[in-house]
């Protein structure tokens, strides 16, 4: 690693943790909702609310947060020695647009279909191809993040 190696660290934190928030989204794109897609509306429903409840724990906040942190901590460090990249800068955005997707879109769509519990079908209807969709715009933005963090741990 040349240059200083706080920032290359950082940078290499940002890579995997963006790698790992990026794979989650495209697993549930291409392998949970196709599979829950051939389910019943109530196991559909259940099996969406025991994910979205089992997903709320540390390992999962912990990349869930440390991906734009890390990678806003990178650019933070490579401002330190006067240079920061327009991957991370990008990379920064593209974090920060799929977090605003998931607050303003897959949450509230979480909270709606947990509380609609009692009519499966209709709760189903109500969420399930809006998440499928607001997930894969979060799953392409984060996807792009870590194209360019990786673009910049390249020219690190």
């Amino acid at each position: 690693m040349a240059g200083p190696l706080l920032p290359q660290v950082l940078l290499l934190v940002a890579l995997v943790t963006s790698g790992s928030l990026a794979g989650l989204f495209h697993a549930f794109s291409c392998a949970v909702l196709p599979g829950l897609r051939a389910t019943s509306d109530a196991t559909f429903t259940a099996a969406m609310t025991s994910v979205n409840a089992a997903v709320r724990n540390p390992l999962f906040a912990l990349v869930f947060a440390g991906a734009p942190l890390s990678t806003a901590a990178a650019a933070a460090a490579r401002a330190l020695t006067g240079q920061v990249p327009a991957a991370l800068v990008a990379a920064c955005a593209l974090h920060l647009a799929a977090l605003v997707v998931t607050v303003r879109a897959n949450l509230p769509l979480n909270a709606a279909l947990a509380a609609a519990a009692g009519d499966p079908a209709a709760a189903r209807r109500g969420f399930e191809r809006a998440w499928r969709r607001w997930n894969a715009v979060r799953g392409a933005l984060d996807t792009g993040a870590l194209a360019c963090v990786g673009v910049a741990l390249a020219a690190a």
